[in-house]
C-alpha cells in the first residue's frame, strides 16, 4: 500500500453520500461560500487532517503533493429544492454510461449538484481516504478568486493536479478555451437622428460587426478550435446634460489554444476606429495532452470500473486555465454529472454515478502516487 492510499475506508459510502447532501443543502453563491466552506472545514477536522480557511475563503488541507484534488465551492444563483428522488432509470441523465442496472436510481436534486458539489464533494472524500491535498475555492463563476491567490501566494507547485467539474463518469477533460473580456466605450456630440453621420452607439456595433466577422467560421469547424464572440451588454443613449451621446458595451471572446488572448485583443483593437476598449479579463486558454501520467491513470481507472475513457475538451473555462498558466505540471479536470445540466433549473445528480466516481478518482489518486501511471 502506498503512502497515499492509506485507509480507503476512511471517508465510506454513507459518509460520502452524507458530505455531499450537506454541501447541495448549504447555499453558497459565489460570494456567500463561508458556510459551506466551514461544513468542509469540519470534515476534514473529523478526519484528523490540517485544514483552514485562507483570506479567499479558500479551504486548504495540504498533504502529499502528488496530487493535489480540487474542485469550487461556489455555484451561480438559484433556488432549486433539494431533495433526493427516486426516479425511472431510463429517465435519468447520466454524465456516462449507465452505473447501475436497477429500474429506478436515486437522485439528488439542488443547485450545485452537479456544478460542482458533486466533484467538490468527491475530491474532500478521496482526500479522506488517501491523504493526497485538497482545495476547496471560491470564486470559480465569476472571477476564479480562491485559484488566483493560491497560484499567487504558493512557492511551487504539486506534482500533478486533478480539477473538479463535471465530466461525466467516463469522461476526462483535458482543454478548455480562453477569456477576453471588456468594455468598449464612445461618446460623440448630440445631434438630430436625421443626420448621416454615426452616433457613439453606431459607432460600437460597426465596431463588433467587423470583429465578429474576422472571427467568423465554417460551420464544420469544432466549436472549441474557434474565436466566439458575444456582447454581453450594452447601455447607450443621449447624456444626462443632452450634449452627448454616449455607449458602453461589454463583450466577450472566447480563445482556442491557437491563439493568446493578447493575440486576440491586438486584432479586435485594430478594429477600431473610434471609441476605446478597457479590457479587465483575461485567460489563458489550456489544453493537456492525453499521454500525461494523470490522463494514462484516468484511463486506467475508469477501465477498471468497466467504462470507456473520452477525452473531452471543454468550450467555456475553469480554474484549470489558472492552474495551468502558473503550475507547470499535469493536470485533467474529472467529476461526475451531465454537464448539460450546469446552472440549470432542474439540476440533479444520480447517486450511483457520484459513487462510482470516487472510486475512479481514487484509483486514479493512488495510481499517480505509487507512479503507476508514468
Amino acid at each position: 500500500m502506498s503512502e497515499l492510499e492509506g485507509d480507503v475506508e476512511g471517508a465510506g459510502a454513507g459518509e460520502a453520500r452524507d458530505l455531499l447532501v450537506e454541501l447541495v443543502s448549504t447555499p453558497s453563491v459565489t460570494g456567500e461560500e463561508g458556510a459551506a466552506a466551514s461544513a468542509l472545514q469540519a470534515f476534514f477536522e473529523g478526519h484528523d487532517r490540517e485544514v483552514w480557511i485562507d483570506d479567499a475563503g479558500n479551504v486548504r488541507a495540504p498533504a502529499d503533493d502528488g496530487v493535489l484534488l480540487t474542485s469550487h465551492i461556489d455555484t451561480v444563483p438559484g433556488d432549486i429544492p433539494v431533495g433526493l428522488e427516486e426516479r425511472p432509470a431510463e429517465d435519468v441523465a447520466f454524465g456516462g454510461s449507465r452505473t447501475t442496472d436497477d429500474d429506478t436510481v436515486t437522485v439528488l436534486t439542488g443547485r450545485g449538484s452537479v456544478d460542482a458539489k458533486g466533484c467538490l464533494a468527491a475530491m474532500a472524500v478521496v482526500a479522506a481516504r488517501t491523504g493526497a491535498s485538497f482545495l476547496g475555492v471560491t470564486g470559480e463563476e465569476v472571477d476564479s478568486r480562491g485559484s488566483r491567490h493560491v497560484v499567487a501566494e504558493r512557492e511551487g507547485s504539486p506534482d500533478a493536479v486533478i480539477n473538479g467539474e463535471p465530466s461525466g463518469w467516463e469522461g476526462i477533460t483535458l482543454g478548455y478555451r480562453g477569456l477576453l473580456a471588456g468594455t468598449y466605450v464612445a461618446t460623440s456630440e448630440s445631434g438630430h437622428s436625421s443626420r448621416p453621420e454615426n452616433n457613439a452607439i453606431q459607432d460600437a456595433l460597426d465596431w463588433w460587426e467587423r470583429v465578429d466577422a474576422e472571427f467568423s467560421h465554417d460551420e464544420w469547424v469544432p466549436v472549441f478550435d474557434r474565436v466566439t464572440t458575444k456582447p454581453v451588454d450594452v447601455d447607450g443613449g443621449i447624456s444626462e446634460d443632452g450634449l452627448s451621446v454616449e455607449v458602453t458595451m461589454d463583450v466577450q471572446l472566447r480563445v482556442p489554444p491557437e491563439y493568446t488572448t493578447d493575440e486576440i485583443r491586438e486584432i479586435a483593437d485594430g478594429y477600431l476606429e473610434n471609441g476605446t476598449v478597457h479590457w479587465h479579463d483575461r485567460v489563458e486558454p489550456v489544453m493537456m495532452s492525453a499521454r500525461t501520467p494523470v490522463a494514462r491513470a484516468f484511463r486506467g481507472a475508469i477501465r477498471g470500473e468497466g467504462g470507456e475513457p473520452h477525452l473531452l475538451r471543454k468550450t467555456g473555462t475553469s480554474d484549470m486555465n489558472v492552474f495551468a498558466r502558473e503550475w507547470d505540471c499535469p493536470m485533467a479536470t474529472y467529476g461526475p454529472g451531465d454537464s448539460d445540466l450546469d446552472h440549470a433549473p432542474d439540476e440533479r445528480l444520480p447517486l450511483a454515478e457520484y459513487h462510482r466516481a470516487i472510486t475512479v478518482l481514487t484509483d486514479a489518486a493512488a495510481d499517480l502516487a505509487e507512479g503507476d501511471a508514468t
